[in-house]
């Protein structure tokens, strides 16, 4: 499948995984033989990974971890294999920094399972994954929606997108994660906030500091202030 690996240049065009998501000490649940590490070079910020398979423990609980461990959580392929998904994200963003980033990808039930289940693609799915339905076909359905939202409101969505573009509807039936570009998946990315956050209610800016002229001018190109520039237009 490797699907991280078929991740990699869609993601090296979005700057916030090199700048921001990818960044410090990681940790790559359920990585198989497909882990970011193998890719750590483009992603200069990293400057630890470690590798999480079932020798290590049970993904679904992280048992052993610390809270608070990880700059990043990465998992790719894995959330939909866990007996309770629920249970896995919440001890997935439990082992996150405030601050750090949840980089999660599941398989879109339409697009992965294609109406079956048990699944007719990979046997050790227990769970299909929609970004929201109402209702859906498979009686094992699980919203992404619904379980983002059990983390409560330390979870600062940044994306809950469908990745379909190379995914192509006009091919017979098969699974397209065998395929040398096919995405079919839901990518989840979710900031953990901090403590200060959650008392201001957002991610607020309070500081009492204001530019000097001379730091305003570096960054705005101008020393009048904001608050100033219509007043200076009439002036003019």
């Amino acid at each position: 499948m490797r699907e991280t690996s078929k991740s990699i240049m869609r993601r090296l065009h979005d700057s916030r995984f090199a700048t921001r998501f990818f960044k410090g000490k990681g940790i790559d649940i359920g990585a198989a033989m497909d882990p970011l590490s193998l890719y750590v070079e483009l992603f200069p910020l990293i400057t630890e990974m470690k590798i999480w398979q079932k020798r290590h423990g049970d993904g679904q609980l992280m048992e052993g971890v610390a809270d608070n461990s990880y700059d990043f959580v990465h998992s790719s392929h894995c959330l939909e294999h866990l007996h309770d998904p629920y249970e896995g994200l919440k001890n997935w963003f439990r082992i996150l920094k405030p601050g750090g980033y949840l980089i999660v990808t599941i398989p879109d039930e339409d697009l992965y399972e294609q109406g079956y289940f048990p699944s007719i693609l990979n046997n050790e799915h227990k769970w299909t994954i929609p970004l929201y339905k109402s209702d859906s076909w498979s009686p094992k359905s699980i919203n992404a929606t619904s379980m983002v939202q059990v983390l409560g409101n330390a979870a600062d969505i940044v994306k809950l997108e469908l990745q379909d573009a190379t995914f192509r509807t006009g091919l017979p039936q098969l699974d397209q994660t065998q395929t040398p570009i096919g995405e079919c998946c839901i990518e989840m990315i979710i900031r953990k906030r901090t403590a200060s956050e959650l008392e201001l209610k957002g991610r607020l800016n309070r500081a009492k500091r204001v530019y000097s002229d001379i730091e305003l001018k570096i960054v705005t190109g101008d020393t009048v202030r904001p608050d100033f520039q219509g007043q200076k237009r009439a002036a003019e």
